[in-house]
């Protein structure tokens, strides 16, 4: 596995590596190197050293440096030297940068660091986007036109089998967030995400936020939950991987029973309201919720109880026992 090294001045690589934490869990390999202001080159370069000397894989290293030319990239470009072919530095430290890197590595864990490198290069500049948008430089704005879709695809028009590929459809009441835009848009690899939702697919504000999280590469529609089962029966969307979004295992069962083929529902986080209990850190039900899971049981419907990939799988039936026990 290729070693990663942040290298920051202050508390950056330490705050963007616990960030990343958040979304993927502890990370084995990772190490954040801080220079301080009582830190030197030599001595900032001895803490390089040190890191790199902690990695159990000392062959392939990837430092991801936050300035280019600042004291973090010249010492790390001198612990470099000697070790072109193998090691690779990259300038701009962000947390987008690093779960991407981080994605990469747990999607092929003999990735080189040049590989690493060279495929985050293009997401992290493309995770940069302001608000409002007419103050996005006009070569953005073209590069955004000319990428449009130019037409639509004719009705009938069958793409691959016909049968939309369904990578994963989770019940998440925050939608799309960070730890679904990264940790598990790489490991499902979907080309669309479709958060499946009527109160959010009228609301613009919501629905424009959802579009402009989607990751570098994939495109992010909000669809009502009527227009779901009609996409499962268009012969169009063939050659689509999806990665579908609920707020709610109700809407799920819903369009499952209009005869969408999902087969497994991930669960990843219920929020907290009047009326429901917690049953682990990140899901809280209520009695509609425990009916509900028991009659997508009954349709064979198989569960994934877990927030990120990295997660082991909780127990859906233990869990269903605790909430029934503590709702009578």
């Amino acid at each position: 596995m290729t070693g990663i090294i942040l290298a920051s001045h202050g508390g950056l690589a330490e705050g963007v590596k616990q960030s990343a934490g958040m979304v993927f869990g502890p990370q084995e390999d990772l190490v954040a190197v801080t220079l301080l202001p009582e830190d030197g080159p030599d001595s900032f370069r001895a803490k390089l050293e040190a890191a790199v000397n902690t990695l159990s894989n000392k062959e392939e290293v990837l430092f991801l440096v936050d300035l280019l030319g600042g004291t973090p990239f010249n010492q790390s470009s001198a612990v470099l030297k000697g070790h072109e072919d193998k090691w690779a530095i990259v300038t701009g430290l962000s947390l987008p940068m690093l779960i991407g890197a981080l994605g990469e590595r747990m999607g092929d864990e003999n990735m080189p660091a040049h590989e690493i490198a060279k495929n985050i290069i293009a997401p992290s500049r493309e995770a940069v986007s302001v608000m409002p948008e007419s103050l996005e430089p006009a070569p953005v704005q073209a590069a955004a036109t000319a990428a449009a879709p130019t037409g639509a695809i004719p009705p009938g028009t069958v793409l691959g089998d016909g049968h939309i590929k369904y990578v994963l459809a989770r019940v998440d009441s925050r939608l799309l967030h960070g730890q679904v835009a990264t940790a598990w848009t790489k490991s499902v690899k979907p080309d669309r995400i479709i958060v499946v939702s009527d109160a959010v697919s009228k609301d613009e504000l919501r629905k424009g936020l959802i579009t402009k999280a989607a990751p570098p590469g994939v495109k992010a529609h909000v669809i009502p939950l009527k227009k779901l089962i009609e996409v499962e029966k268009d012969p169009r969307f063939g050659a689509t991987k999806a990665m579908l979004l609920f707020e709610n295992p109700e809407d799920a069962l819903t369009v499952i029973k209009g005869g969408v083929n999902i087969k497994t529902l991930n669960i990843g986080s219920m929020a907290h309201s009047v009326g429901k209990v917690l049953v682990n850190k990140v899901i809280s039900m209520g009695k509609e919720d425990v009916a509900t899971f028991k009659e997508l049981k009954q349709l064979g419907i198989k569960f994934d109880v877990r927030k990120v990939p990295a997660d082991g799988q909780d127990n859906l039936d233990a869990l269903l026992q605790k909430a029934e026990a503590e709702l009578k």
